[in-house]
């Protein structure tokens, strides 16, 4: 049985950086209510909220100090209580941020935890120090650096697979999982429709041991995807999520095709759908800081492995922890940006599975054009900084690395107008906001037929329309270092087929003319396919 989350298109909202309504420079969900028509417009059906508990934000939000209120910086509970009933009658659901494999150190739970003698003691993961002294073993952060903090009130390290703001929970403790399961509860009652789950397969320790040495993530065998978290995430569908009318969408750090599977199998009864990160990582090495040179016969076998190999797809180009696709993959100059912008659309709308847009990847925003570290705000990238330069990386390489991949090149400010501010904000931005904003804001772009915004809405709206795009098979047809082909199949009803020219230099493909027939989309207007590609041309055809 289809479901209501398999046909609609969802909307990521990073809320600091959505829409200031009063001039602190910090977006907020007032200023979210204020833009659900726009959103409504781009014909999407569900958003996905960002953090906006309360929180001390050493991780923008990511450490949570109590998950049933809001941050004083984006309004109040009477505020998303609003903006769920506002979106409601725009026929909008709203999804939540679950962030549970940790908390912020300034959360109760754990100013609790500190004492030795407390109940709430064993909600977090406390070990007293090695035989020599020393952390109580060799894991290695995501963020690069330790995981494990001392801390001199109780005489013990505790365990935090992120920031050292960012303790981790202890789920071997029933009472931190009953915990969970009313913090759900409370949100779903207020009318959130699921969860995006962060970092969701890391939540289970199954020992604490000593890792393999690795360059990064040392001890990953110990923490990812383990048997437990398939237990706990069963209990949690089982208990809680059977209960709503919702979905869950997980974030699965370091995961394999085999463990997203097991994640996502419906009858196992535990995520619905799952973030991996094989294709965004086609042109990097050591995930996404170090470059390698892009080639798209790889990018469609990578892409292949995971359209056939789950039952559903969460399908992304971007989200706040990833760089802008035009500047990541495509040509963020004047001549290209905009065609290059509408082929990723093309791309994004034709895969199977539900689609995630990030906030102004409707409109082709770019990477922040910064020009020294003084200007990052992300703990991951500063983080990453400090690893590179334990290897004695050149300054210059680390820089030019970083800042093609560091995650606020995401969270810059929505670009709304040409105005100073960018229509986001009267105030001083948290984050500098791109001067490209004269150039690249929604306003001129929603005036402006052959726009990026525009060919958003025409193809989110064809795959709204279609059966085909929405459920038919996905298979590979060709592909060599700049162009690939793919087809959408409903056996005895309608076949189409897709290419794509990921490149700056015109090609031509090599594919039977039985897959050749009249064009459904194009991205430079053009009437009929002749084999031959302009640069950076995407077309889908309809087969039969």
């Amino acid at each position: 049985m289809n479901r209501w989350w398999q046909e609609k298109a969802v909307y990521q909202i990073y809320p600091r950086s959505f829409q200031d309504s009063n001039n602190d420079g910090i977006g907020d969900i007032p200023g979210i209510i204020s833009r659900l028509d726009e959103i409504k417009a781009l014909g999407v059906g569900i958003i996905w909220l960002s953090p906006v508990y309360k929180s001390p934000n050493a991780d923008n939000g990511y450490d949570i100090s109590d998950y049933r209120d809001i941050n004083p910086m984006f309004g109040t509970i009477a505020d998303m209580e609003q903006l769920f009933s506002e979106a409601e009658k725009r026929d909008i659901k709203i999804i939540m941020d679950l962030v549970i494999n940790h908390t912020s150190d300034e959360h109760e739970w754990f100013k609790r935890s500190r004492d030795k003698d407390s109940p709430y003691r064993d909600y977090y993961i406390w070990r007293e120090p090695d035989q020599s002294g020393g952390e109580p073993n060799n894991w290695t952060s995501f963020f690069g650096g330790k995981t494990w903090t001392f801390d001199p009130k109780s005489g013990e390290y505790y365990l935090h697979l992120f920031n050292e703001k960012q303790p981790d929970l202890n789920y071997h403790n029933p009472n931190v999982i009953a915990e969970i399961k009313d913090i759900m509860r409370f949100w779903l009652d207020k009318g959130a429709a699921g969860f995006r789950c962060d970092v969701i397969n890391v939540i289970f320790k199954s020992s604490l041991e000593d890792g393999v040495h690795r360059l990064a993530v040392c001890g990953r065998e110990h923490f990812v995807t383990q048997e437990g978290t398939h237990t706990i995430l069963q209990e949690l569908r089982r208990e809680v999520l059977d209960n709503y009318d919702c979905f869950t969408v997980g974030e699965a750090a370091l995961v394999n095709l085999r463990d997203a599977k097991l994640l996502t199998d419906p009858a196992r009864r535990e995520l619905d759908m799952v973030f991996y990160f094989d294709h965004l990582n086609v042109d990097r090495r050591i995930e996404k800081f170090i470059p390698k040179k892009f080639k798209a016969n790889k990018l469609l076998k990578v892409l292949t492995k995971w359209q056939q190999g789950l039952y559903w797809n969460a399908v992304y180009l971007e989200n706040h922890d990833q760089p802008r696709i035009v500047s990541h993959w495509g040509d963020d100059g004047d001549k290209y940006r905009e065609r290059s912008a509408k082929l990723f659309a093309a791309m994004l709308l034709t895969l199977k599975g539900t689609p995630f847009i990030y906030q102004g990847q409707e409109i082709g925003m770019t990477n922040f054009d910064f020009e020294g570290m003084a200007q990052i705000n992300d703990i991951e990238t500063i983080g990453v900084d400090k690893l590179l330069r334990s290897f004695k990386i050149p300054a210059r390489l680390r820089w030019n690395w970083l800042k093609a991949s560091s995650r606020d090149n995401a969270r810059t400010p929505m670009q709304w107008n040409a105005h100073p501010g960018a229509g986001f904000t009267q105030g001083q931005s948290w984050l500098d906001i791109n001067s490209n904003h004269i150039e690249i804001n929604h306003a001129e772009q929603e005036r402006r037929e052959d726009s990026v915004l525009n060919f958003y809405k025409k193809m989110i709206a064809l795959r709204g329309s279609s059966e085909t795009l929405k459920y038919g098979d996905f298979a590979p047809v060709w592909a060599n270092e700049q162009v690939m082909v793919y087809s959408r199949t409903i056996t005895g009803a309608e076949q189409l087929a897709v290419i794509l020219n990921i490149s700056g230099k015109p090609a031509a493909t090599q594919i039977e003319n039985n897959l050749i027939g009249p064009i459904i989309v194009s991205n430079i207007g053009r009437g009929e396919y002749d084999g031959t590609l302009s640069a950076w041309e995407a077309v889908v055809l309809k087969i039969w």
